[in-house]
């Protein structure tokens, strides 16, 4: 037996594993469970493109592509990016990752150096703090909630030093739904701009926008191009999230670095997935349009469940998820989503794993059937006022 006493890494170590994954296993065996806690769509990839998919394994398609990925992938990206005003070159300004969570801890090991800091808008997605650390760098967090839950420009303004390299926003946000308004992006580029910081941007929820929302780029504004780096894929929009299959678009002297850690590290994304997202972008557009209104009308049946139970949400946007306030229960949300699996078998997952602003908080992800969606609100209803009552 290995009993030396440094046989693990330090800074792997001091890593907390993932608070989304800990309620996700608590799911295992518990067939009974409503789970409103994995940020998974439960529809199925659309035919077209699993069909795509078929006909390649059938065909024998199963070799490596390019480092790169697909140049026809690529193509269809650019021409998709275009829709919100961001032009890129598909031979050399596009990589093909393997699910966007890649482009994460590739583009921060890219452009991070030992003793660099980074602003992190806070809440955000359990990923982005780790995989910074894991980089020997500081992480600024920015608290969003002070602010409806989106940052703002003066509040990255005021956390830039000399040693800030970088600002990681995400919207549409997960975990809250929210989204950054267009004017606040507007002046948030021009702060990246003047500092002379990359920027970036996980735009992974763009397509799920709900009524006037509309997704806007912080890479449309002019000269934030040269600053940005756009994670995105197909996870989300598409109900893909097995098939592990994403991208980056970011400058081409960026991407020239990210793609050497992309080729010793994953080589590709799966030849059969790359095939698959090139016919969705192609003709699976009815089938994200039908995931995105039956969210909507998902959204809007919690929201409104929530608002009767006194429990505030801040207004979501777009993603699948809503941040309900539960501070009014008298207890935390580590608790809160405990006990509520535990004795209702309903699985939220607490907001505090997500950072500042969290606490307080319970992320719930609606992309779950209606009928659970109506069970699973009328028991939290009754948990919450289980805890009213006993406060009193």
């Amino acid at each position: 037996m290995n009993n030396r006493p440094d046989k693990f890494s330090k800074s792997m170590m001091n890593i907390p594993p993932s608070g989304i994954r800990k309620f996700f296993e608590m799911l295992i065996g518990h067939d009974d469970v409503i789970s409103l806690s994995v940020g998974e769509p439960d529809f199925p990839t659309p035919w077209v493109m699993r069909e795509e998919a078929f006909y390649h394994l059938e065909k024998g398609h199963t070799s490596y592509t390019s480092n790169w990925g697909l140049i026809e992938l690529r193509e269809e990206i650019s021409k998709y990016m275009e829709r919100y005003e961001l032009y890129y070159n598909p031979k050399n300004e596009i990589l093909v990752t393997v699910g966007a969570s890649e482009g994460v801890d590739a583009s921060l090991r890219a452009i991070l150096n030992h003793g660099d800091e980074l602003i992190v808008v806070q809440p955000c997605y359990v990923n982005y703090v780790p995989l910074a650390e894991l980089c020997q760098v500081k992480v600024i967090p920015i608290d969003s909630s002070v602010n409806g839950y989106y940052p703002t420009a003066k509040q990255i303004k005021d956390a830039i030093t000399p040693k800030t390299k970088a600002v990681m926003i995400c919207s549409p946000n997960n975990p809250t739904g929210t989204m950054i308004p267009a004017e606040e992006l507007e002046k948030i580029a021009k702060v990246i701009v003047e500092n002379q910081l990359w920027c970036i941007s996980d735009e992974i929820y763009c397509e799920l926008h709900y009524e006037d929302a509309q997704h806007v780029s912080i890479g449309s504004f002019p000269g934030m191009k040269d600053y940005t780096i756009i994670l995105n894929g197909f996870s989300k929009s598409f109900a893909m999230t097995g098939w592990r299959i994403g991208y980056i678009a970011a400058p081409a002297d960026l991407l020239q670095q990210i793609v050497k850690l992309h080729g010793y590290n994953t080589i590709c994304a799966p030849i059969f997935s790359q095939y698959a997202a090139v016919e969705g972008l192609r003709h699976g557009w009815k089938d994200v349009e039908k995931m995105r209104i039956s969210y909507q009308q998902r959204r809007n049946l919690m929201e409104k469940a929530f608002n009767d139970m006194g429990l505030p949400v801040p207004e979501p946007k777009g993603a699948f998820y809503m941040f309900p306030d539960i501070t009014s229960t008298g207890i935390s949300s580590e608790e809160f989503a405990t006990r509520l699996f535990q004795k209702y078998n309903i699985a939220v997952v607490p907001g505090s794993v997500f950072g500042l602003g969290g606490e307080g908080h319970i992320r719930v992800c609606y992309a779950t059937a209606i009928d659970k969606i109506k069970i699973a609100m009328e028991r939290i209803a009754e948990f919450v006022e289980e805890l009213k009552k006993a406060k009193k």
